[in-house]
């Protein structure tokens, strides 16, 4: 299954987050923060119902940016 991971720097580390189901996770790189976020994904798959899955999951995700005036 594809789903999206957002990644932030949050303090000296980075916090990567799965909108799709709302499941986050953390690592002190960008890439560890993405290996991470994909076992939180693979252990919630191997122990969700089907039924927690459908009522967590978003389909409709849409990622874009934006421009507002500032000042």
């Amino acid at each position: 299954m594809r789903l999206t991971a957002i990644i932030e720097r949050e303090g000296n580390g980075y916090v990567s987050l799965c909108p799709e189901l709302d499941i986050a996770s953390q690592g002190e790189t960008v890439e560890e923060a993405r290996d991470n976020l994909r076992e939180a994904l693979e252990l919630f798959f191997e122990t969700a119902s089907p039924e927690e899955v459908r009522r967590r999951l978003h389909a409709d995700i849409f990622i874009t940016q934006i421009e507002v005036p500032v000042g």
